[in-house]
């Protein structure tokens, strides 16, 4: 295979696909697509339904799972005689695919001059999907039919032809009808970006390069990624973190993983990770392996992502555990252990490539959930707000500040919009001092922020990390944990389950405050340079307390500012001595 043509093709697919993701993003309806990104596309091979190509935009724990629901959808269009042009088939199923069932999927076929030449998935997060709890974010929910409409693998078109009814079930059975119809038809619209885009690749280079070139992409992921799995040591390496709790149950929920490098193959084993949850806290077998690949993605960034990718990495996920949910388990809250899978991934192999590996992130997505009738418009609402929050520190650098969650890159809804649609005024929204985790490297730092009401609002929490505080690693501390409370009636509050409530009614003037974990630290604080604690003291990311206290540091001077500000000067000489005393090397 000529090296520019595959290079230009591999290019050609990926603008592709990110042309999908800003289509969708454009013209969808919900902020939680428009404002957030909540959505992914992605294009596929037509027998093995391996992933070729992703688009950049959207959430990669949707590219990393969309595989499986293609892989099920083509089995079931083998099975009635194969794909028909202008079939289009839609699902949700947790066990099927992934996710929870707010992430709605649709597969379609791509024929090129009348033969079935790729396949091209897209997910949307739908706002409501029905359930028990506006926006299906269920902290208590027992099983997954609490959280909303199970959609199976059917056919949403069938050689063009809409499936009215089918339409007119999921209207009737979620909160926010049209909002939800505008999107499904955003949804169907990418397809025919990414038909045109396809059908004029195969022009310009012909079927039998083309499809040449998407077998030799996958072929190339894998040999590229043998290559980096040969350069690590041999060996056996284990990791271990927990879940707070299930919502309903306080006992911590251990994930546990052992990683086995041999020559250029990765063997992954959750053996002994915690039994199914109860409340919903679970994920799906087919989610635990894609958030093994979101975390393969970090470590080997320059790998192309595709099937091949990951086809030197086997993975056991033993039945029966919080990571291999099965009917009818719920899983609303699989974000939470999908973070913890992709740090304990992070912390296994920071002992095989301790150059490469981070520190843990903030590791829960802490969505907030707001429903109600708005006073002025009379619409009902639903609102999500999912964190962000630090990233790990690594040998090579401070962790990110403020980042969005690495298994979703889902983005903080704007705040300006926020307050345009829904009840409420933001008090304040700032990155959260001392949060990030003490290092020679520091984790970055968590963010926070709150909103008081202006009119009566349900309010739904689903957190984690309040226990549990993101792991430092190469003699790195822990980041600061993830806090909710809430203000009623003039009165602050924690909730019971610390990181999640189910239904709080808020009236006028009541608040609620989320502070964000920070990610973890990379070696010993005692060894970072002066001049990058005096700057982490100016620009307000640790306070003096902890540089003091933590970091070692003597004060020369303080010069306040403004009220409850300062600037900050190190003494250079006398931060070294106490350094030494502290046993600083």
């Amino acid at each position: 295979m000529d090296p520019l043509t595959l290079a230009v093709v591999r290019g050609s697919l990926e603008q592709i696909a990110d042309e999908m993701d800003l289509h969708l993003i454009h013209a969808a309806i919900s902020p939680i697509i428009s404002e957030t990104n909540d959505c992914a596309n992605g294009i596929f091979h037509p027998v093995t339904g391996e992933t070729i190509a992703q688009g950049r935009y959207g959430l990669p724990v949707f590219l990393a799972y969309m595989q499986f629901s293609v892989q099920k959808v083509i089995e079931l269009a083998n099975a009635e005689g194969g794909f028909k042009p202008g079939d289009m088939w839609i699902m949700n199923d947790t066990y099927l695919g992934g996710s929870h069932l707010q992430d709605v999927q649709l597969v379609a076929p791509v024929f090129v001059q009348g033969e079935l030449f790729a396949v091209m998935a897209t997910t949307g997060h739908w706002m409501d999907i029905g359930g028990n709890v506006p926006g299906g974010w269920g902290p208590r929910a027992t099983e997954i039919h609490q959280e909303g409409i199970v959609i199976p693998p059917v056919k949403l078109y069938e050689e063009g032809r809409l499936n009215k009814a089918l339409v007119a079930m999921f209207r009737a059975n979620v909160r926010l009808p049209d909002d939800i119809a505008g999107d499904l038809a955003a949804m169907s619209n990418v397809f025919s970006v990414g038909s045109r885009g396809i059908e004029a690749l195969v022009k310009r280079y012909g079927r039998d390069t083309l499809t040449d070139c998407l077998n030799e992409m996958i072929a190339y992921s894998e040999r590229q990624m043998r290559s980096y799995i040969s350069e690590l040591p041999d060996g056996t390496y284990t990791f271990e973190d927990a879940i707070d709790n299930d919502g309903l149950d306080a006992r911590p929920l251990p994930v546990k993983l052992k990683v086995t490098i041999s020559g250029d193959h990765m063997h992954f084993d959750f053996s002994g990770s915690a039994l199914t949850a109860k409340g919903p806290m679970n994920m799906s077998k087919n989610t635990t392996v894609s958030s093994c690949f979101v975390a393969i993605k970090h470590l080997f960034p320059d790998v192309p992502v595709n099937g091949g990718t990951f086809r030197p990495i086997s993975i056991e996920v033993p039945p029966g555990t919080v990571l291999s949910a099965e009917y009818p388990a719920p899983c609303g809250g699989y974000l939470e252990p999908m973070g913890r899978v992709i740090d304990v991934v992070f912390g296994a192999l920071s002992q095989a490539m301790p150059d490469r590996a981070p520190a843990a992130f903030f590791g829960t997505i802490g969505v907030v959930a707001i429903s109600g009738t708005h006073p002025k418009r009379r619409n009902y609402f639903v609102g999500v707000f999912p964190y962000p929050g630090g990233y790990g520190a690594t040998r090579a650098s401070d962790g990110l500040i403020n980042g969005t969650p690495p298994q979703s890159m889902a983005n903080f809804m704007s705040l300006e919009m926020s307050e345009h649609r829904f009840p409420l005024r933001f008090d304040h929204f700032r990155v959260r001092e001392d949060s990030g985790g003490a290092g020679w490297h520091r984790g970055g730092c968590g963010t926070e922020y709150g909103f008081t009401v202006w009119s009566d609002t349900t309010v739904s929490v689903l957190g984690d990390r309040a226990e549990h505080a993101p792991f430092g690693i190469c003699g790195g501390q822990s980041a600061k944990a993830n806090e909710v409370s809430f203000v009623t009636s003039g009165k602050a509050w924690r909730p019971e389950w610390h990181s999640k409530q189910d239904k709080q009614l808020l009236a006028s003037g009541d608040a609620l405050r989320a502070a964000s974990p920070g990610g973890g630290g990379y070696g010993n604080p005692l060894t970072r340079d002066l001049a990058a604690v005096e700057r982490d003291l100016n620009r307000g990311y640790i306070s003096r307390q902890v540089a003091e206290t933590v970091y070692g540091v003597v004060i020369a001077k303080e010069t306040p500012i403004v009220p409850g500000q300062s600037q900050f000067a190190l003494d250079e000489s006398a931060s070294v001595q106490r350094r030494r005393a502290l046993g600083a090397a």
